[in-house]
Formats: C-alpha cells, sequence, structure tokens
C-alpha cells in the first residue's frame, strides 16, 4: 500500500463508506470519499454538480441513474436492494432516473419507487417508446406505449421520452414533438448505445430535432468526442451518457490495482469515482447514467458528482494511464458484466437464454 489514498480500491472505499452511514465522511488514510452528504473536510456540504438541458434550461444532476438489466427482476423476486438503491441515490441528491419498457421489469419497479418515496418527486425521469408499428407510419402501438409507461411510472407528464435506439424514428420524433406541444412530454429525446449510430444521432442534433440525445460514452471508448459531443453543445443539446463503465468491463481490468496518486487531485476516492469524473468532466456531457444493483456501489458512485473534476490535460492524463493497464486495449472484446453475470437473470436474460435453448434443440 503506497499510502492510505492512493491504494484505495471500491471495496476498501465500501467498507469505509458502510461504516460512515449516509451522514458520515468516509475516510481512508490521507485521502476522503464524501457518503451520501458530499460533506467535505471543512464540514461543508458540497453541492451536487448539476448541468442544464441547453434548449430548455432544465438543470439536472450530473450523475443519474440507469437501470438496464440491473433493475430487471423476475416477478416475486425480493426488490429490498433495488429499493436501497433509489433511497440511496435520492438521498445523495440525485436527480435522473432512466429506464424503458423494454428493460424487463425496470419501468415496473422504477414506478414503484418513485410513488412510494416523496423523496423523488422531483426526480427528472427518463423513459423510451420502441415502436414500429403494425405499418408505415401507424402510431398506435407509440401511443400504447405512452400511456402504458405512464401507468407504470404513475407521472401524468413525463420529463424525458426517447425513440428507443432509433426505432422508428421517422414516425416517432413528430410523434414525441406533438406529445411535447400537448403536455404529455417536457423533452424529446433519441438513444443508442453503439457509436456506430453516433453519426445518425448527429443529424438529429444538426436538424433541431429533439433536445436530448443519449449514447455511449467512456474513457475508453471515446468516439463521440468526434462530432456529437461538439454538435450537442453547439446547438444547445442535452447529452445523457450510457456505458460510462462498459458495463463493469472498466471496474473488471482495474480489479485489486491502486488509483493512481494524481487521482487526489480531482478528488477520486475509488476507481469508479475515477471513470465516472472523466465522463462528467467533459462540458457537453449533461447526465451520466449509471446502473448498480449494490446499494454500497451506489453509495461509491455518488462521490463521482461532488467536488472537483478533472480539467482537459488532467482527462488526457487520466487516458494516457489506462493505456499503461493491461487489457484496456481489449475491453470492447470482453462480455458485459464480467463474472457478475449471474447476478442479472431477470426477464431479458431468461428470455435470451430461452431463445438460445430453443435454437439448440
Amino acid at each position: 500500500m503506497k499510502n492510505g489514498f492512493t491504494s484505495i480500491d471500491r471495496r476498501s472505499f465500501l467498507g469505509a463508506a458502510a461504516g460512515a452511514a449516509a451522514v458520515g465522511i468516509a475516510t481512508a488514510g490521507t485521502g476522503r470519499a464524501y457518503a451520501q452528504t458530499g460533506q467535505s473536510p471543512s464540514g461543508s456540504i458540497q453541492p451536487a454538480i448539476t448541468r442544464q438541458i441547453g434548449r430548455t434550461g432544465r438543470s439536472v444532476t450530473a450523475l443519474g441513474l440507469g437501470t438496464f438489466l440491473t433493475f430487471d427482476l423476475v416477478p416475486g423476486d425480493p426488490r429490498d436492494r433495488l429499493r436501497e438503491v433509489v433511497a440511496r441515490y435520492a438521498a445523495g441528491g440525485g436527480g435522473v432516473i432512466d429506464t424503458s419498457p423494454l428493460y424487463g421489469s425496470a419501468e415496473v419497479t422504477v414506478g414503484a419507487f418513485l410513488s412510494e418515496m416523496p423523496e423523488t418527486r422531483d426526480i427528472f425521469l427518463a423513459n423510451k417508446i420502441w415502436s414500429t408499428g403494425e405499418y408505415l407510419g401507424d402510431t398506435s402501438h407509440a401511443t400504447a406505449s405512452l400511456e402504458q409507461s405512464r401507468l407504470r411510472v404513475w407521472r401524468s407528464t413525463v420529463d424525458l421520452m426517447q425513440c428507443h435506439s432509433i426505432t422508428n424514428a421517422g414516425v416517432v420524433l413528430p410523434l414525441l414533438q406533438a406529445w411535447k406541444k400537448e403536455g404529455h412530454i417536457r423533452h424529446v429525446g433519441v438513444t443508442h448505445h453503439e457509436s456506430s449510430h453516433q453519426a445518425e444521432l448527429t443529424r438529429f442534433i444538426d436538424g433541431g430535432e429533439v433536445d436530448v440525445v443519449q449514447t455511449n460514452y467512456s474513457i475508453f471508448n471515446r468516439t463521440a468526442e468526434e462530432r456529437l459531443l461538439p454538435a450537442a453543445a453547439d446547438k444547445g443539446v442535452g447529452v445523457l451518457v450510457n456505458l460510462p463503465l462498459e458495463k463493469a468491463r472498466l471496474m473488471h481490468i482495474v480489479e485489486d490495482r491502486p488509483l493512481p496518486d494524481f487521482a487526489r487531485e480531482f478528488e477520486a476516492a475509488s476507481w469508479a469515482q475515477f471513470f465516472l469524473k472523466w465522463v462528467i468532466a467533459h462540458p457537453a456531457v449533461t447526465s451520466v447514467l449509471c446502473g448498480t444493483s449494490d446499494p454500497d456501489h451506489m453509495s461509491d458512485n455518488l462521490g463521482a458528482m461532488r467536488g472537483l473534476l478533472p480539467d482537459a490535460a488532467m482527462r488526457r492524463r487520466m487516458v494516457r494511464h489506462m493505456e499503461t493497464i493491461p487489457g484496456f486495449d481489449a475491453i470492447g472484446t470482453l462480455p458485459w458484466y464480467p463474472g457478475k453475470d449471474a447476478r442479472y437473470q431477470g426477464q431479458i436474460r431468461q428470455a435470451q437464454s430461452l431463445a438460445r435453448a430453443r435454437l439448440a434443440n
């Protein structure tokens, strides 16, 4: 161990944070990881980092909560850990949750928690629509999806409705614009999680068709910097980021490795905060969606939206450091959630397994 700060990893941070509880300060040697209150060493409360969606002026927190796979359970399974994840996120100042009807039971679970927790009343809820209709131009499926989602999340107005994975965008986006005028939704968006579709997302930005785009972006996959992020900044379009930890693949390759000494310069107390702060620090990024089913990981992630952020020179230094770590250049070849996939066996994974079994017979 080099010193108490630079050697702290996710597990040791979480051990300290668990002892500090929701209102304490987690410490390790000379460094400090702010727990859910965001309390600094001087005792002051550090405000959560927020960003504005330029086209509308809506302010949101720089760290959002994603729900793909992590919130998908088989009906009847206990949801206590997920409830605690949402509770800690809200208590820690988090203000954005992203879900979808395609995320198995996630949308229903999110709606249940939002309904029972008064502290989540002002959470910016981002949802999605995946609809092709019975024929070209048919909007009945999309309309039914909106009504179903409003029932599931128990909100009359959805903050952001996104065309999921650019599916049938030529029909869905004009419909979303109409819904925005009618007051059913507040923002129009479009999403994808693959870099090969970023040029198409950029065309929607340039065409003024959306308030928000959602794209993949991480310290490993930086292609969004080429066109999408500059275009969004120029047009005042919000950017939600998915895959900031590359579905735990980044965490996998740094497991048991110490944080570099320079992480203290931007107050990153764990590898998760290191990676999340790298993404949050890009000025065009509005909110970074990071999913987890582990309440302690949620507490750790919350530290990324408080305190200092790396500047451009530091971000380059962070990339150079990661390029020295074996396996970093091959992250794209790894499966999602290496060694942890068994944790996420909800409706989606069960359906995929059934499909594979049927093909194998």
